[in-house]
């Protein structure tokens, strides 16, 4: 049997504003994964539009089943595929979180979708799919990752990715935050649980190169599990990025683990300086935390810090741009991910918008975090987004960039701070170019130098190199 597995591109994709490196980091792990339960006589290939162009008609002979990631922004698109592959007679499945949050809008564009993580209804559809007889609807209940099959990483094109070496060794979040997506998708059972250990590692040992990085929502979410998959990771020689909490930071003994095992750079969710916007959306876990404290820890052991902030909160006024990039520079942040509130259908917040009546549309190309979606409530839509794309310029001016590398204590940290920070967004004509000629791989070494701190380093036996 003939799989075809899609990820479409961001609606984005087409604008002349699109920044195809944000989208050309990591390959499609999640249907990389799905590939994993086939069996040995199945077809399957994976097609990914940032990096590659899908052309519809190509198939001399279609695939008998097509099976595509849905997020919101690349809804539309993804319904295109859809419609166009259904009309051709092949079997079409759905699945993803915008399919979650809005199971009968898709419906109408699959012949079977998913509801929910696949582990345990993605073999499900296989059995009965190869019996002919598929359901409409398939909903997960059962959330374990226990005995999963290794990822199809033979079906990723690792060349055209900066970051091939991407990896998930759990689902979910143990935070409730009223924006995000977790709730919706994870109903039903449980909404946070990890591999064992032991797939862990094997999973880290499979992959070539040095450069890792964990896409999980919170790797230290399970303090034990992540205790002991860096005592593990201990001595692979491994360089790794990954995302945490000002929570996570601040607890005693674990992140000195996680630097030891070979974190360089960690995403962390600050969100808001304003400790009535964490309440109002539910992000308790900032709440009374330390946020220069948790920097000073990051920095103090040679972690570079990728800062998540979010415009829009019902506490924000229009002076909320300039005093959260002020605060961030004066901190020596390296780089900032800056967001517009925006209300995703099936969490709290889209709940409690669309009861208010202060959704603006529901078109959801739009919904991407960089549109303002929603009336907020101290300032005007123009406003906000206006101050989300001023927070960009300033942030990443030389000035900023020079002012944030000379909080750094000597001249190796500075320079990583000035290169990683410059490097993601003075250079953006660069990657595209780079992009475009399929040559981001060659840049993966200059990205290891900035996160091992420009010090020589020396290949690890624990580690294979990588293929050419």
């Amino acid at each position: 049997m003939r799989f075809k597995f899609i990820l479409p591109a961001l609606t984005e994709a087409t604008s002349p504003f699109f920044r195809p490196i944000k989208y050309s980091l990591f390959p499609p792990l999640g249907l990389a994964t799905l590939a994993g339960y086939l069996s040995p006589d199945d077809e399957a290939e994976i097609v990914d539009e940032h990096v590659e162009r899908l052309r519809l008609d190509d198939d001399a002979t279609p695939p008998d089943v097509v099976v595509i990631q849905v997020y919101i922004t690349s809804a539309r698109r993804a319904y295109e595929i859809a419609d166009h592959y259904r009309a051709r007679g092949v079997f079409v499945a759905l699945g993803g979180l915008h399919v979650t949050s809005l199971p009968d809008e898709a419906a109408a564009h699959a012949d079977a979708i998913f509801l929910g993580p696949g582990e345990d209804i993605w073999p499900l559809f296989l059995a009965d799919h190869r019996a002919g007889a598929a359901k409409k609807r398939y909903v997960s209940t059962v959330r374990t990752l226990v005995g999963i099959p290794p990822v199809r990483r033979d079906l990723i094109k690792r060349a055209l990715y900066l970051v091939p070496n991407s990896i998930v060794v759990s689902r979910g979040c143990p935070h409730t935050c009223d924006f995000c997506y977790k709730e919706a998708f994870f109903e039903g059972g449980a909404s946070f649980y990890t591999q064992t250990v032991d797939a862990a590692l094997a999973e880290i040992e499979r992959l070539p190169g040095r450069h890792l990085y964990f896409l999980d929502d919170h790797l230290f979410g399970n303090r034990r599990f992540a205790s002991a998959l860096f005592d593990g990771m201990k001595g692979m020689g491994r360089l790794w990025q990954a995302a945490g909490t000002v929570q996570a930071v601040l607890a005693p003994g674990l992140l000195e683990k996680a630097v030891e095992a070979g974190l360089r750079s960690l995403f962390v969710g600050f969100e808001t300086l304003d400790p009535a916007n964490l309440r109002e959306q539910g992000k308790t876990q900032n709440l009374g935390r330390d946020y220069d404290a948790a920097i000073r820890r990051l920095h103090s052991l040679g972690v570079m810090i990728n800062g998540s902030f979010v415009y829009g909160m019902d506490g924000d006024a229009a002076s909320v741009f300039d005093r959260t990039v002020d605060w961030a520079v004066s901190r020596g942040i390296e780089t900032a991910t800056f967001h517009i509130l925006t209300p995703y259908p099936g969490t709290a917040l889209y709940q409690r918008m669309h009861e208010a009546g202060r959704l603006l549309h529901s078109d959801w190309d739009l919904y991407d975090t960089r549109h303002v979606v929603h009336r907020p409530a101290r300032m005007s839509a123009t406003e906000l987004e206006e101050g989300y794309w001023r927070s960009y310029e300033r942030f990443y001016q030389w000035s900023s960039i020079w002012r944030g590398a000379a909080t750094k204590p000597g001249l190796a940290a500075g320079a990583r701070h000035f290169a990683y920070a410059a490097g993601w967004k003075k250079f953006e004509p660069m990657w595209d170019l780079v992009i475009r000629a399929r040559r981001v791989m060659h840049l993966r070494p200059a990205l290891e130098r900035v996160l091992a701190g420009f010090a020589p380093t020396e290949p690890s036996r624990s580690f294979c190199l990588e293929p050419t």
